[in-house]
């Protein structure tokens, strides 16, 4: 089973893709769209789709995780969040691709046992848990992989 993790943003989309057999879960890939602040908010949200296509055909995730939109005080920075969550969810159902989001909270919860770790005991469980070298960077795109942590773990 292959599920794909998704920290949304307008400017940056982090993603983590893992693996899971039988009892075994593995890391496949991770990593960040990137989108120009210079260019409109269509053609933003039209590079994030595109992106999302090719990573959908690429990996044929089962299902997609994705960070439940958290409103902060910067309504304008939510607006853009939300549009491009619009794009996820519009991208992942062309796919007939299941989508479950789960709040910044629970993600904390299933990687760390806390709802309240910080970003650098995430970081860590995620490199413990994944086998990996090194922390993964960017931030983003291990935000992605811990969505998609998570999603395993609630789906046990």
């Amino acid at each position: 089973m292959i599920i794909i993790g998704i920290d949304p943003g307008l400017a940056t989309v982090g993603f983590g893709v893992i693996r899971k057999e039988k009892d075994r879960i593995m890391p496949v890939s991770y990593g960040c769209i990137r989108t120009s602040p210079e260019k409109q908010n269509p053609q933003r949200l039209l590079e994030i789709y595109n992106e999302l296509n090719i990573l959908f055909e690429k990996y044929a995730p089962s299902e997609l995780a994705v960070e439940k939109l958290f409103f902060t005080k910067n309504v304008t920075s939510a607006m853009g969040v939300s549009e491009a969550l619009g794009v996820i969810f519009l991208a992942a159902q062309q796919r007939n691709i299941p989508v479950i989001e789960y709040t910044p909270k629970q993600v904390k919860q299933a990687i760390t046992g806390s709802g309240n770790a910080d970003k650098k005991q995430m970081q860590d469980m995620i490199k413990r848990i994944l086998g990996l070298d090194e922390i993964p960077r960017p931030d983003d795109a291990a935000d992605g992989l811990s969505i998609a942590l998570c999603h395993i773990n609630f789906r046990k």
